[in-house]
């Protein structure tokens, strides 16, 4: 539904975004049949205890809910792909004060609540580090476009926020 919403339009500079989207789906596909393979086909369960796997679809929620406050406080802004639109500026207030790729965070929570709601140790490893792989891959062409477009202005922002995680990466 993203990819048809909130993909660039005719006015916006074009090809910046190098295949980074194909790769995150190919991570996202990857990540999510390697959790379902690990955690029918291995025996390394996090707890019998049955509220992890309710902690876990709590986590996706909340995921879920950080990326929309993302996606919503950057209005016309986002997009799906990489791209530079008219008027664009840098946004620098609310959950992007703390953090320059809040959308990315929450849906890196989210696939790691999926991995907990697996209740397997390798379910939950082999998610969160393909959709790291995929996420940051996205994340360094998107903040080169970002340096190249605002320059200094971007290289100062960068400074002052983590990428990810708030007050750790």
């Amino acid at each position: 539904m993203l990819r048809r919403l909130m993909r660039s339009d005719s006015n916006d500079k074009k090809g910046l975004d190098k295949g980074s989207i194909g790769f995150i789906w190919i991570m996202i596909t990857l990540a999510i049949s390697s959790g379902i393979f690990f955690s029918f086909y291995s025996e390394f369960g996090i707890s019998k205890n049955l509220l992890v796997p309710k902690a876990g679809l709590a986590i996706i929620v909340f995921g879920i809910i950080i990326r929309f406050i993302a996606i919503r406080s950057l209005g016309n802004l986002f997009t799906v792909d990489v791209t530079i639109r008219d008027g664009h500026t840098i946004k620098k207030d609310g959950i992007y004060k703390l953090i320059r790729h809040p959308s990315y965070a929450g849906s890196l929570l989210s696939f790691i609540g999926f991995g907990i709601s697996l209740n397997n140790w390798l379910s939950l490893i082999s998610v969160t580090i393909l959709i790291l792989i995929g996420f940051i891959n996205r994340i360094r062409i998107e903040e080169k476009v970002l340096t190249d477009q605002f320059g200094a202005e971007y290289l100062a922002y960068k400074k002052r926020t983590c990428r990810l995680i708030p007050w750790i990466y």
